[in-house]
């Protein structure tokens, strides 16, 4: 059984599996990978510059002549608040004491929106991966005709209606609709408006009956049955994060893989401590400590995950992971410890079986 879909036919893969772009878990390897195996692997280039891009790109295409999908955080830049990060690091001081360090004196907006960023989207021009994704929002209506004008399929994520519509309106070919029980980052456009937290199968539902752009499935899939169901509800493919996260081409440290492998994956919660912007992640130490009523707000997105990482940088070394970021998924309990190529294979017959 092949997918008819014309999304699925004009990226030139084989089955309806895409792998999530999980920026610092995912490799060219496991993209590469899962991408030769016939599904779209995915590479996340937003937590790094330019010259770290190119570097991704020509790593996986030198394990693939197949098409993979390049991700992108468009979040609006984040707008510096000297008092409310002083507040945060003052907040999160207990947890540097206890890790053997000292609260850094000023946090950094570690990662550029690229919205703003426009030796990335030169590099993205000159060298025409067959897909960028889109995360956290939009970039502005150039950029968008320009990377389509050089042939990019473009996929943008939405976790609700509006955000769908802003989408087809914008003219980007097709929709990750992410659900409320997906692994790591919600891709709200705007982080402080409220959240629906529309559960995958209400999502598509919803965006099948109001949208007209075909409707990538995420959120909580983990084996092939959820994605022959994301189909039958109008998904023309289903994409999947925690499932990949203990495939050896990960790059997942051992720590994470352990708690993903352990009963605590049964416990995961959506959390902006770590980076300011809402996640879904394996219930630790940082968690449980910012859900108390008197947590301040955190700073603007990245520049909270400066003090996350910073944190988790000097636990680490005395080898304590409590305070570190272990997205993971609802349904990441199911995890599989299997070779990338293995897993979508295993996936592709699950489907095939519950059609």
């Amino acid at each position: 059984m092949r997918p008819t879909s014309p999304l699925l036919e004009r990226l030139g893969i084989e089955l309806p599996l895409i792998q999530a772009p999980m920026a610092g878990v995912s490799t060219p390897e496991l993209a590469a990978a899962v991408s030769n195996a016939g599904g779209l692997g995915s590479i996340a280039i937003g937590a790094g510059n330019a010259q770290q891009a190119r570097s991704a790109l020509a790593q996986t295409r030198a394990l693939t002549s197949r098409p993979f999908n390049v991700n992108l955080f468009c979040h609006a830049p984040a707008v510096h608040d000297a008092a409310r990060e002083a507040a945060w690091v003052e907040h999160l001081a207990p947890l540097f004491h206890r890790a053997g360090a000292q609260p850094p004196e000023a946090l950094s907006e570690i990662y550029r929106s690229f919205v703003e960023d426009d030796e990335t989207l030169e590099l993205l021009l000159e060298q025409r991966p067959a897909v960028v994704s889109f995360h956290f929002g939009l970039p502005a209506a150039e950029r968008i005709k320009a990377l389509q004008d050089a042939g990019i399929c473009l996929l943008a994520t939405a976790t609700n209606l509006h955000e769908a519509q802003l989408i087809e309106q914008a003219g980007i070919d097709a929709i990750v609709a992410q659900g409320i029980e997906a692994g790591g980052h919600r891709g709200m456009f705007d982080s402080c408006a409220d959240d629906e937290q529309l559960g995958t199968s209400a999502l598509l539902a919803l965006l099948s009956q109001h949208i007209t752009l075909p409707i990538i499935a995420a959120g909580g899939i983990m084996n092939g049955q959820q994605v022959a169901s994301a189909l039958a509800q109008g998904a023309v493919a289903a994409q999947l994060g925690t499932a990949f996260v203990l495939c050896p081409e990960s790059c997942a440290p051992a720590a994470y893989r352990a708690n993903l492998s352990s009963e605590h994956a049964r416990n995961t919660r959506l959390t902006s401590a770590f980076s300011g912007r809402p996640a879904r992640g394996i219930v630790n130490e940082l968690i449980r400590f910012c859900d108390g009523a008197d947590t301040p707000v955190p700073p603007d997105y990245p520049i909270a995950y400066d003090a996350a990482k910073q944190l988790h940088a000097a636990a680490s070394q005395q080898g304590n992971h409590a305070f570190a970021a272990h997205w993971a998924g609802q349904g990441a309990a199911l995890a599989r410890q299997l070779p990338a190529a293995e897993l979508v294979a295993v996936l592709a017959r699950e489907w095939r079986e519950s059609v």
